[in-house]
């Protein structure tokens, strides 16, 4: 069975095409720069090259049809027929409360997205749009939704709500509903398959730390807190966003700065965490880069960066009342020695006991980096979303 995946973004489609009996990626990709100038196709071929192919792509059913194009090819191409792509799998970004797991995509399922639009409205928009361009382009086959949020909606009540009038819940939803759910789903079941301990017994700490960061809390196998809130922007400094920031401060920044809501998200969401601190980048090797050459400011992206995780972590194992595993994993988290060696550092009150010197020689590899004797395990675990959606897709389509 061969599954198609697809991450469509604001002016972006990632792909990767699963043949899913061995699990292996018969081609992927992804679009660039939909609807600018410059727009481009760049694809991996099984050799580990990289192809690039520009045309002028205007919009999301444009770049899909062009994918397809590519998948059909004579040159780059690895199906005869697109027959041979048996469902779709989409990544969708926010899917509220009404779903809990993913599902088979059908008119009913699109008029509950469209719903959620304004809960995600940079994401779900353009996620919709992949699912609209799939109905058209490949009419016949099965699209399959796998959010964001679904993990998250374990959450007691308690932790998911905010200490503002219940009725604005009511009315709008307003509420944390959390992110990255696939991938710290993902990891989390993973880092126990690799240990050889069972999921639903284990406290696990998740952190999904990159250009967009966010740690969970899971228990029994189940999502019981977790970083982000009702946008992406609560919780810990990223790239370019934010994080936690007292509502009092925005409103005064408002003031301050004649600020309308379009211009305040923007600064939260564009412009603010280690791009904002450093003034340098949202590229935390760049900024380690500036920190080596002696620059201030990236040192303190890097403090704040880092202490921001260490704080969350602390924070979760005590609702967890300990933990027995914490993932490393996303771009920051696989790659980057320093940022998982601060997060450890005076841990072994709590029962980490890190191997700085295997911490310090490993990247994006599934393996152990605490001591043998740490009482938690240490692990970093390679994500990966889209396996997760191809096999969900799988799934649904077997009972249906």
């Amino acid at each position: 069975m061969k599954i198609l995946v697809l991450n469509c973004g604001s002016s972006s489609i990632k792909y990767k095409l699963f043949e899913m009996e061995s699990k292996e990626i018969v081609a992927q990709g992804g679009i660039e720069k939909i609807g600018m100038k410059g727009s481009f196709l760049k694809l991996s071929l099984p050799d580990g090259q990289k192809v690039m192919l520009e045309g002028e792509i205007l919009e999301h059913r444009a770049g899909i049809e062009y994918i397809l194009g590519v998948l059909l090819s004579e040159k780059y191409g690895c199906i005869k027929s697109l027959d041979e792509i048996e469902a779709v799998g989409h990544r969708v970004v926010h899917g509220g409360e009404r779903f809990n797991s993913s599902v088979l995509i059908t008119d009913e399922v699109i008029e509950m997205l469209n719903e959620c639009i304004e809960l995600a409205p940079l994401h779900n928009p353009p996620n919709l749009k992949g699912i609209y361009a799939i109905q058209e382009l490949m009419p016949n086959t099965p699209q399959v939704g796998v959010f964001d949020t679904a993990f998250h909606q374990t959450m007691p009540d308690y932790a998911y709500m905010y200490g503002i009038p219940y009725s604005l819940y009511e009315k709008y939803g307003i509420r944390r509903y959390g992110f990255h759910g696939t991938s710290h789903r993902y990891v989390s079941k993973r880092a126990c398959e690799f240990l050889g301990v069972r999921f639903e017994e284990q406290r696990i700490i998740t952190a999904h730390i990159g250009n967009g960061g966010s740690v969970t809390a899971i228990q029994n196998g189940q999502s019981i807190d977790t970083s982000m809130g009702m946008t992406p922007v609560e919780g810990l400094i990223m790239g370019t966003r934010s994080g936690d920031v007292d509502p009092g401060a925005i409103s005064y920044i408002m003031e301050k700065e004649h600020m309308g809501t379009k211009g305040i998200t923007t600064l939260l969401n564009k412009f603010s965490g280690v791009l904002g601190i450093s003034g340098i980048s949202s590229d935390m090797r760049e900024i380690q880069t500036a920190i080596e050459k002696g620059d201030k400011r990236a040192e303190l992206a890097m403090n704040m960066y880092n202490y921001r995780i260490k704080k969350y972590v602390g924070s979760y194992a005590a609702i967890l009342g300990g933990m027995d595993i914490l993932v490393f994993t996303g771009g920051v988290g696989e790659n980057q020695a320093v940022t998982r060696s601060e997060v450890c550092k005076n841990m072994e009150f709590m029962g980490i006991e890190l191997d700085e010197e295997l911490n310090n020689s490993v990247r994006a590899q599934e393996v152990v980096i605490s001591k043998p004797t740490s009482k938690v395990k240490v692990v970093i675990i390679p994500t990966d979303e889209e396996l997760t959606i191809a096999r969900d897709t799988e799934e649904i389509l077997r009972n249906h």
